[in-house]
């Protein structure tokens, strides 16, 4: 105690051990002393001074330590966050630095760790301006070789300083620090493994910082990096080149900043790395296959410690788990990496061979799915990350960067591994089966690229023959002794279906039905569930029906005991088996609805298991004969739970309503009335007086369902068509209320769109009421997508008052719009910008021939109006978040007509290019229809794309998908296809629509065309030369 110089010390130090004391009041007492005293001058360096002092007991060291590290986050600097008046004076700060230094060196570890953090908070704001000596002293510590304390005080304060430094720091750094680092790298005689793995990750994270200035500043930190890169490679493949150690966290975590710190160097300096890659390839391939063998002791047999959760004082895990899977994200990359691929390609036949090899199941894992099915399928389902997943992706990235020598490569594996497995059993192995299943987890892994390339003829082998020979050796055998490889084999059979003999699915088809049925291992039962899931809806028909009742037997007595994920299976099998029992299903719907209705009323809460459950429900009520008996069974218990809705716990009113648009989606009239009997009013106060979104937007679309299936006839069914008429009105008012939140507004456009359609008459007397509240709530809503809907039910009105459509833009001219002169000014502004938004095949169709009808009235008050143009861009290089707040986006304002315009030319340039054939780009283009004659929602969906803005992923998807897949039927599209608009050819209407406005308005047409792009001036010019 001789260096507590004052009462003050002493003061703090009885405070702090106060803290301790087993009495509550006392602590507390002392707590609170602590935290008026942090208020005063002094404290933070007091605190420090008790740190530092090696005669204070080290409890209280590492108290003070602590408590210091908080002082300095909440007192250090005025602009932090975290940052609590007053703030420490310069002085004091001074005075901190200069204890906290000389204490890196601490004997105790846990003091040099609390130090380090300390100092690490203060030069995160005070360095290098206000501490230039910090970076000296740190350098002269590590560069004492009889200090090994002092080396690991100043290399842990430079690993945490390492991730906090930017580009402006680390060019400065680098030069003089590695050296520094290289040294202690170089001395494995003098430092040990943990050490240098800590100069490693300092090297990683100035590599990292260098790597992201590369592209700015290449010629500078190639610079920097050459100096260093030859004697780092050398170290480098001296740590990799001995075999891995079995037991050996130390050397797995050396190793693993390794090759972290080659990573950094493939991708962000690829040249460079090429030319120096030589030394590393046969070290790096020495490390892949000796860790394979410790990995197959440790992880696979379980016979060592993989020390699983380890992790080191700073928190970095130490698993061979983790090493491996940083072994394997190396390989990918360098796979992905043109520069290293051809080392790759000279020996991707070895790659594959043991990459195989470490997708065996661990111990840990059968452990745990044997235990819990639940985990399994999760497991499987999410691609859980782990050796199995990390390896399948590599893998993967062969097939795409090495095409038909990748799949040859892991055929051929593929098949070694399984003689391998074959030889194994043979002589007795216990673990034969592994080797099997990984072989099979690869190929399902990959069965999409297996299956194109056997289709292409890419690949020299069979897959057919190679799998049938594969899944056909152990059918039926020791199902109890090896659950997982006939779980595997199962989903096997399933993937490949296409190219295994029909002989041998059949078998399994029956296989995986009698497997749901019998008391075998869960994984065997999630298996066969895949299996069906798959197999089922390609089944022939004359063999599945003999045991179709059996299977929804077993299904439903399995669904009682499936939980979380094996829930979602098992109805997702269910679902398959219903739809393959056809009429079958009649004779067991009594049995199967109520349990399907208790998972969904237990689950309702659920999203993914409520939303399964009502499509088994869907797959029942479409089964021939179903659809009465379920409504009958849902109605009495839907109607109650509607009539009360404020009595119903959390989602079951939602949840109901879901359940009944469900029911009355292409339902026959008479289940539409009965439905509307119990449900209509209820549904109607639902929307009327409810608060909760969820069970508005529900509503809503219940209520258009209800208006899609009864028509004209369910006005009649309440009794008072007038009372009927000013319900659905009613409903329409709230969602359409300016103030009412816009979540609750969701889906009106659907509802309103099935009034105007199914109700003309009736909406004809209100069409001004409707289209002034259509205007306000565009005006109040803040969600793109509702924006949308409602610019759609504009545009149908549009349609409505065809061939007077003038009369339409008078009656928006009367209705005003806060902020604009008129209705119509403030619609075609809120259009004109959203046109590009708005989706679906028919909404495009609807919205984009009513923009040419509105323009072929050549109104005057069009020419009046000014929107917003195109984009202008900055030449100011790359806009930060700042910039982009000083100086938002700027637009240029052209006239409506002109907008419109470049709409219409937009729309019609892009369906030409998805129109062109592949094979003569010059040809005529037509239309790429679809099964309706229509124009596909994929290309309607990119033609709205304006021609000078760069096209987003989802517009290449949906380009792509016009050629690649089929019609996607929505709901949506079964509430639309009625309408007579459908029959609107987009493509043709438009070339009529130039080519008419061409030769009747020639000077309109030739000033319109002035404003466009090159691109859209072309698309015009094509079609007028027809």
């Amino acid at each position: 105690m001789e260096a507590i110089v004052d009462q003050d010390q002493k003061w703090l130090i009885d405070c702090l051990t106060a803290t301790l004391d087993t009495n509550r009041e006392v602590r507390s007492f002392a707590e609170a002393s602590l935290q008026q005293a942090s208020l005063q001058a002094g404290f933070g360096a007091a605190l420090a001074k008790i740190t530092v002092n090696k005669k204070i007991p080290f409890g209280l060291r590492q108290l003070a330590a602590v408590l210091l590290k908080q002082f300095i986050k909440q007192h250090w600097q005025e602009d932090e966050e975290t940052f609590i008046h007053p703030v420490v004076s310069a002085a004091e700060k001074g005075v901190i630095r200069q204890l906290l230094l000389p204490s890196l060196d601490d004997s105790h570890g846990k003091i040099r760790t609390a130090v380090g953090m300390a100092v690490v908070s203060i030069a995160q704001c005070d360095w290098p301006e206000d501490w230039p000596e910090l970076l000296p002293f740190l350098l002269k510590l590590i560069s004492d070789q009889s200090n090994i304390s002092g080396v690991r005080g100043a290399l842990r304060c430079l690993a945490l300083l390492s991730g906090d430094l930017d580009d402006s720091l680390v060019p400065r750094l680098v030069p003089t620090l590695f050296p520094y680092l290289n040294t202690i790298l170089s001395s494995p005689h003098l430092y040990e493994k943990s050490l240098r793995a800590k100069a490693l990750s300092i090297i990683h994270s100035c590599i990292s910082v260098l790597g992201s200035m590369s592209g700015v500043y290449k010629s500078e930190t190639i610079a920097l990096i050459m100096p260093m890169l030859s004697s780092l490679m050398e170290q480098f493949s001296i740590i990799l080149q001995p075999p891995v150690r079995s037991e050996d966290p130390d050397d797995w975590s050396i190793r693993m900043e390794v090759l972290k710190c080659l990573l950094q160097f493939v991708q962000n300096f690829p040249s460079l790395t090429e030319a120096q890659f030589s030394v590393i390839v046969a070290p790096l391939w020495q490390t892949f296959v000796s860790s394979l063998e410790v990995y197959q002791l440790s992880s696979i047999q379980g016979s060592e410690d993989s020390h699983s959760g380890r992790y080191d004082s700073d928190g970095v895990e130490q698993s061979l788990e983790s090493f491996v899977l940083q072994l394997f994200e190396f390989l990918l990359t360098m796979v992905g990496t043109s520069r290293l691929a051809k080392v790759i390609r000279m020996n991707i036949k070895e790659l594959v061979y043991y990459t195989i090899a470490f997708l065996q199941m661990t111990e840990e894992q059968i452990h745990t799915w044997s235990l819990d099915a639940n985990q399994y399928v999760a497991d499987e389902d999410d691609a859980t990350y782990s050796c199995r997943v990390s390896g399948s992706l590599l893998l993967e990235e062969i097939v795409n960067v090495f095409d038909g020598e990748g799949i040859d490569s892991i055929i051929e594996a593929s098949e070694k591994r399984f003689n391998e497995s074959r030889q194994a059993k043979v002589a007795g192995s216990a673990d034969w089966w592994r080797l099997r299943e990984a072989s099979l987890f690869v190929l399902v892994s990959l069965s999409e690229q297996l299956l194109e390339a056997q289709a292409s003829g890419l690949t020299k082998f069979n897959l057919g023959n190679l799998l049938e020979q594969m899944i056909t050796e152990d059918m039926g055998m020791g199902i109890h002794e090896y659950p997982f490889l006939h779980a595997r084999v199962f989903s096997t059979v399933a993937k490949f279906s296409s190219v295994i003999n029909r002989r041998i699915c059949e078998q399994y088809l029956y296989s995986a039905t009698q497997a749901i049925a019998l008391d075998v291992p869960p994984p065997v039962k999630v298996g066969a569930c895949r299996a069906l899931s798959q197999l089922l809806p390609e089944s022939n028909h004359e063999i599945i029906q003999p045991h179709i009742i059996g299977l929804l037997s077993s299904l439903t007595e399995l669904l009682r005991q499936a939980s979380d994920e094996t829930l979602y299976l098992v109805l997702d099998t269910l679902q398959a088996a219903i739809k393959a029992g056809h009429e079958q299903s009649t004779s067991i719907e009594p049995v199967i609805s109520p349990i399907i209705l208790n998972v969904w009323a237990q689950n309702v809460s659920d999203p993914f298991t409520s939303i399964d459950a009502v499509e088994v429900l869907e797959a029942i009520k479409n089964a021939p004969g179903c659809i009465r008996p379920l409504v009958s069974r849902i109605l009495p218990c839907v109607g109650s739970i509607l009539e009360k809705p404020q009595s119903q716990p959390a989602g079951l009113v939602a949840g109901s309503l879901d359940l009944l648009t469900m029911i009355l989606k292409n339902a026959p009239l008479d289940v539409v009335k009965a439905v509307f009997d119990i449900c209509f009013n209820h549904t109607i106060h639902i929307i009327l007086q409810s608060d909760d979104h969820g069970e508005m937007q529900n509503a809503t679309e219940c209520l258009a369902a209800f208006l899609s299936g009864g028509r004209q006839d369910l006005l009649q069914w309440g009794g008072d068509p007038g009372l009927t008429m000013k319900s659905l009105l009613d409903a329409a008012s709230r969602l359409l209320d300016p103030d009412l939140e816009s979540s609750g507004s969701l889906f009106v456009g659907s509802y309103i769109l099935q009034l105007i359609l199914h109700l003309p008459s009736q909406m004809s007397m209100h069409i001004r009421e409707l289209v002034a509240a259509v205007v306000s709530r565009l005006q109040s809503c803040e969600i793109a997508g509702l924006k949308s809907s409602l610019i759609v039910i504009l545009a149908r009105l549009v349609h409505l008052s065809s061939p007077d459509v003038d009369q339409f833009i008078n009656l928006l001219l009367t209705i005003p719009a806060k902020g604009y002169e008129s209705s119509f000014a403030y619609v075609m502004s809120e259009w004109t910008k959203l046109q590009g938004e708005i989706q679906g095949a028919y909404q495009i169709k609807v919205t984009t021939t009513a923009l040419a009808l509105l323009l072929s009235t050549r109104h005057v008050e069009l020419a009046k109006i000014n929107v917003q143009g195109h984009l202008i861009k900055s030449g100011a290089g790359i806009t930060t978040r700042s910039k982009a707040k000083l100086a938002p986006d700027q637009w240029t304002i052209i006239p409506l007509p002109a907008k419109i315009f470049s709409l219409l030319s937009d729309t019609l340039v892009e369906i030409q290019e998805q129109a062109l054939d592949d094979d003569d780009e010059d040809s005529d283009w037509e239309e790429v229809p679809d099964d309706h004659g229509g124009i596909r929602r994929e290309i309607l969906y990119s033609s709205t794309v304006p021609s000078h803005v760069s096209p987003s992923v989802e517009h290449l998807d949906a380009m792509a998908k016009v050629l690649d897949e089929g019609d996607d039927d929505s709901y949506d599209d079964d509430l639309t296809k009625v309408d007579p608009l459908n029959e609107i050819k987009l493509a043709d209407f438009l070339t009529n629509f130039f080519v008419n406005l061409s030769s009747t308005d020639g000077s309109l047409f030739n000033y319109l065309c002035q404003s466009l792009t090159h691109a859209q001036r072309s698309g015009v010019e094509k079609v007028l030369s027809k």
